[in-house]
């Protein structure tokens, strides 16, 4: 079974996550170009976002224990800004969130938004929670240069318990009739999930009967939760309508 990855490689992973991100926007032409996998945004507000939700997140580790997510003043950006600003402030950002996660480590409580999960609400599962925002985003900006890679397999199969834990977990009830829905990753990891009016929960292992399943890389499978890639670039088996249903489920808006 894949583990979750140590506290201190979630932290390189977040930085590698990150810097790859930046990477693909410097290597854009372009920083204006649409984001095909995010519509509404252009390759600098990707950065923007993601500069924003690094800083959000150090100061939710900082401020510890709360009820509340913390106030972060706006960081403003000047219509005169140069994409090489843009980059800084985005490295800059990383920099700060490396730095709460490190100085607060893995068991500190924190305010999350996946308080109704089962998912602990500290900074190691920020932590986890932010590799998978990096590493998702990184594909944004690689698709939107051009360059489209697959996410680092030891990051795609934690992403993938991750998503189940946290976008599942905090979806509310399924309303449709129960299933059971199999993950099947070509790196020889399984996920199996049962989805009822409780919820969705990971069934207690991957021997079980199911309904329907997905066959991917653990890249694929990851980018098609994220709603990245379309069904049709995963294996399919059972009834389709129940897995693309069980892929819109989620609000991930």
């Amino acid at each position: 079974m894949t583990q979750t990855p140590a506290f201190e490689d979630l932290l390189v992973l977040i930085e590698d996550r990150s810097a790859a991100l930046r990477g693909s926007v410097a290597g854009s032409p372009d920083p204006d170009v649409r984001v095909p996998s995010c519509p509404d945004w252009s390759l600098r507000d990707l950065v923007e976002h993601v500069t924003e939700v690094h800083r959000f997140w150090a100061a939710a580790v900082a401020a510890g224990p709360s009820e509340k997510p913390p106030a972060v003043p706006p960081n403003i950006m000047s219509a005169d800004d140069t994409p090489a600003d843009l980059l800084t402030r985005s490295a800059a950002a990383t920099e700060e969130l490396i730095a709460a996660l490190r100085a607060a480590g893995p068991a500190v409580d924190c305010w999350t938004w996946w308080g109704d999960s089962d998912v602990p609400q500290n900074s190691g599962a920020v932590a986890r929670h932010q590799v998978q925002e990096a590493a998702v985003h990184a594909f944004d900006a690689q698709l939107a240069a051009g360059t489209p890679l697959p996410v680092p397999a030891v990051v795609a199969l934690d992403g993938i318990a991750e998503f189940i834990g946290v976008s599942h977990g905090t979806a509310g009830p399924w309303p449709h009739d129960p299933t059971r829905i199999a993950l099947h990753a070509t790196e020889g990891r399984s996920w199996v999930i049962d989805v009822t009016e409780s919820g969705s929960r990971l069934a207690p292992d991957d021997r079980h009967e199911t309904d329907a399943a997905l066959h991917g890389s653990a890249s694929e499978l990851l980018l098609t939760l994220h709603g990245r890639l379309p069904l049709d670039t995963l294996q399919t088996e059972g009834d389709r309508t129940t897995l693309q249903t069980l892929l819109n489920w989620p609000d991930l808006n």
